[in-house]
C-alpha cells in the first residue's frame, strides 16, 4: 500500500510539547514519534503496553451466572473457623 501523507491542525499545545520532548528524549525525529505514537494508539505495534492503573477495566465487568456461582461459594462464611 502507498504511503500517505498527512497534515494536522489544531494540535494542541500540550501534545505538541509532549511529542517534542519524546522524541527528543528518543533521538528520533518528530515524525517517527508522532507516526509510533498513532501506531501504539492504535492497537498496531507488537510492543506490550505497560499500564499503571484499572482505567481500562473500570465499567466492563459483566454479569456472567457461572462467574457469580464460583464467587458466591467465597462468600459463605465455615461456622468451623470463624469464633
Amino acid at each position: 500500500m502507498k504511503e500517505m501523507q498527512y497534515t494536522l491542525r489544531r494540535v494542541p499545545p500540550s501534545v505538541n510539547e509532549a511529542l517534542r520532548r519524546k522524541a527528543r528524549q528518543d533521538g528520533r525525529s518528530l515524525n517517527e514519534t508522532a507516526l509510533e505514537t498513532l501506531k501504539r494508539g492504535m492497537g498496531m505495534t507488537e510492543e506490550c503496553t505497560l499500564y499503571h492503573d484499572l482505567d481500562d477495566l473500570a465499567g466492563s465487568w459483566r454479569k456472567d451466572p457461572k462467574c457469580e456461582k464460583a464467587i458466591g461459594v467465597q462468600d459463605r462464611v465455615d461456622p468451623g473457623i470463624w469464633k
